[in-house]
């Protein structure tokens, strides 16, 4: 199976958040574990929404939801380590896009992961995919449509 290449454009991110890796957060060979690091990405990713003013939910029943997650891995985190999260949108289509995210550990400046989330807009009360508002897409002008 090939393996995962994860790279996006430097001018896709647009959010930071910081994030301290806790003892609870570390597997049984010393370092941050997957499980815990998609927690973080997750942590992140709602960061991000409300700093631009994104419910994931709306009251009338709409909301993100996320379609799929791939995250590649450079180098362990250990306990304690503070953990940067750059966030960023692209690859809009008609209902949704990519968030993009680059993990760096600040004290060395040592990439830690890369990670893409693929996400949708949705109806939950309908249980269905719907259109991404324009007043979403227009807090992002740069990112590229795919339609």
């Amino acid at each position: 199976m090939a393996r995962l290449n994860l790279q996006f454009p430097e001018d896709q991110y647009c959010f930071s958040t910081q994030l301290t890796v806790r003892i609870t957060d570390i597997n049984a060979a010393n370092h941050l574990a997957n499980d815990s690091m998609i927690s973080m990405i997750s942590e992140a990713r709602a960061r991000f929404l409300f700093a631009y003013g994104v419910p994931e939910t709306r009251q009338d029943g709409s909301g993100i939801i996320v379609t799929d997650l791939a995250t590649t891995y450079k180098a362990e985190a250990h306990a304690r380590d503070a953990l940067l999260f750059e966030v960023g949108v692209m690859d809009f289509n008609k209902y949704g896009g990519d968030i993009i995210f680059r993990i760096t550990r600040p004290a060395d400046g040592r990439l830690i992961a890369m990670a893409k989330s693929g996400f949708v807009f949705y109806d939950y009360g309908q249980a269905r995919v719907v259109a991404m508002p324009e007043a979403f897409a227009a807090k992002f002008p740069r990112v590229n449509r795919i339609d």
